[in-house]
Parts: structure tokens; C-alpha cells; sequence
């Protein structure tokens, strides 16, 4: 059964249309507890905001690729993604002696649940950005041509091939993504 959307779905849809307007109201309604937070454990105003611009970004992505649906309150939403972000950048630092100050907002399950599956969007967008990397460069080339126009024709001409070759290129360096992804301890970490 599809969930129907949280009434604050509505930041989703500004985020996707780059509606500044209510961006701002993200901003103005949620970043001062993000960054309190941030600010209690280890960090500073510009660590925070470092780490409220990655989630924005995280979010925009997943509903973009996903069509994510928001299903509770955005604040608890945001707030558990930057936090979490945050401890996450903590551990990468290597700050042991890390105070974790916790707040008295309760999670309910299926916010820990839109949070997880953001979570895990997150890691397979970064692990298919890495693994994307280690392609030779036409293959590169041919792919995020082909991602942005999807008119095959329309992307053998830009690169001046003939439409079979591109297609045939392109299939030769999906099916080398994806055993790049699928063999990488990351991916195995991810299931």
C-alpha cells in the first residue's frame, strides 16, 4: 500500500523546483537547532552549515532519482539526517573524546525508517560516483551525455559516432559500472 505524502512533502516538491522562497523557510525553521547541535558536539557554525547543504543535496537527489516521498514531519526528518551526518563526519575526523549531547526529540519508527532509506540512497550515490570515476573517459563521457539527453541518436551525433556504436558503447559501459559496483566491498557492506 502506497503511503500517502506528510503535508510537509511540500519542502520535497521546493527543493526539486529550487523554490528559493521556501528554502529559505528551511533555513529560517530548522537550522538553529542543527546547528546548536553541531555546536554542543564538537563543531562550529560553519560545520553545520557544511552539513545542512549535504542533506538538502541528499534529499534533492533521492527525490529527484526516486521519487521520494515524504510520509513524516520534515523537522524530525532533517533533523535525525544531519545528525547522524554529523556523527558520521565526527568518526571520519577521528574524534574519540566526542560528547554526544542528545536532545529530547522521539523518533517514531517510520521516521527512523525515511531516514534509513535515505541513508542508504546516500551511500549508493557515493558509491556509484566512485566506482563511475574508475571508467576510462569515454566511457564517461558517453554515459553522463546519454543521462543527460536520452535520444540515443541525439548523443551519437553530439559525440560524432554512429547510433550503433553508441548504443552498443553505452551497454559495454553500464554493464562495466555495474560489475565495478557489484564487486566492491562497499556494495557487499550495503546489503
Amino acid at each position: 500500500m502506497k503511503q500517502k505524502p506528510h503535508k510537509d512533502h511540500l519542502y520535497i516538491e521546493a527543493l526539486l523546483k529550487n523554490d528559493s522562497r521556501v528554502l529559505s523557510k528551511i533555513y529560517e525553521k530548522y537550522s538553529y537547532k542543527i546547528v546548536s547541535y553541531v555546536r554542543k558536539n564538537s563543531g562550529n557554525s560553519d560545520d553545520a552549515q557544511d552539513i545542512i547543504q549535504e542533506v538538502l543535496v541528499t534529499i534533492y537527489h533521492q527525490a529527484k532519482e526516486k521519487n521520494f516521498i515524504l510520509t513524516c514531519p520534515f523537522d524530525a526528518y532533517f533533523y535525525l539526517l544531519c545528525k547522524r551526518k554529523w556523527l558520521n563526519e565526527l568518526k571520519k575526523r577521528g574524534n574519540t573524546r566526542v560528547t554526544i549531547l542528545d536532545d529530547d526529540i522521539s523518533i517514531t519508527e517510520e521516521q527512523e525508517q525515511q531516514v534509513e532509506e535515505t541513508e542508504i540512497f546516500e551511500l549508493q550515490h557515493q558509491l556509484f560516483e566512485l566506482k563511475f570515476k574508475e571508467l576510462g573517459k569515454k566511457c564517461q563521457e558517453l554515459l553522463k551525455t546519454s543521462f543527460k539527453i536520452k535520444s540515443m541518436e541525439k548523443v551519437a551525433k553530439i559525440l560524432g559516432v554512429t547510433y550503433g556504436y553508441a548504443r552498443k558503447k553505452k551497454s559495454e559501459c553500464m554493464k562495466k559500472l555495474t560489475l565495478l559496483v557489484k564487486n566492491s566491498r562497499e556494495y557487499h557492506q550495503l546489503k
